[in-house]
């Protein structure tokens, strides 16, 4: 059953939220056989509630495998870059050009389907995700399994009795610690990119085996 057929059944979640099921993996999939999509977001800040969606990249892991052919990118049209432009690099001329905020979360929630949302500070994503839906499905909002690759590496980090300080736990720095080539960062689709390496790298570090072993 694809996104699409699955939307159309929302039910009573925690606390009466509306949730609609994208069949997540089960807890104790096995790591080597574990569907993800490693995600990521460019926004005009970190505040879902008053900031805006411009971007978003997306790349699929099957198990220990990234799959490139399945990566996707779009821009969403609809807001103003302001100041965030000096980050990301987007003009507004750009995010005029891009596709509408619906069609954006649909070709998202598409790939997502029958996947984990991997992410580095996966709260970013899932927050603007849950916004979104709320906006255009009725207040329903996608029932998340997420792995947050920034969590996962402070874990690894405190079992091996190295406490993370400053900027220890950003992505390109634990890009560095794994030996990973450096990418330049916020870009939608090389972070997501970004994101999948380093989770690769950090569970074949880690005592890790299923899902319930990462998940949030």
């Amino acid at each position: 059953m694809s996104f699409l057929s699955a939307i159309s059944t929302i039910s009573g979640g925690l606390w009466g939220q509306k949730t609609f099921d994208i069949a997540a993996p089960a807890p104790d999939t096995a790591l080597e056989d574990l569907p993800a999509l490693a995600v990521d977001m460019e926004t005009t800040g970190i505040k879902p509630a008053r900031d805006t969606m411009l971007s978003i990249g997306w790349v699929p892991l099957n198990g220990r495998s990234i799959d490139l052919s399945g990566a996707g990118y779009v821009v969403v049209a609809g807001g103003e870059v302001g100041e965030s432009a000096t980050i990301h690099g987007l003009t507004d001329d750009e995010i005029a050009l891009g596709v509408k905020p619906e069609e954006a979360m649909e070709q998202l929630l598409e790939a997502l389907h029958g996947r984990v949302l991997l992410a580095h500070f996966a709260a970013l994503e899932t927050g603007f995700v849950h916004k979104h839906c709320r906006q255009l499905y009725d207040g329903a909002v996608p029932d998340l399994t997420v792995v947050d690759t920034f969590s996962l590496e402070r874990r690894h980090m405190e079992r091996m009795a190295t406490y993370p300080r400053g900027e220890d736990l950003r992505l390109p720095r634990i890009r560095e610690r794994y030996q990973l080539p450096h990418y330049n960062s916020h870009n939608a689709l090389s972070d997501a990119l970004a994101c999948a390496e380093v989770y690769l790298a950090i569970t074949a570090a880690s005592r890790v085996h299923t899902l319930k072993d990462i998940r949030e």
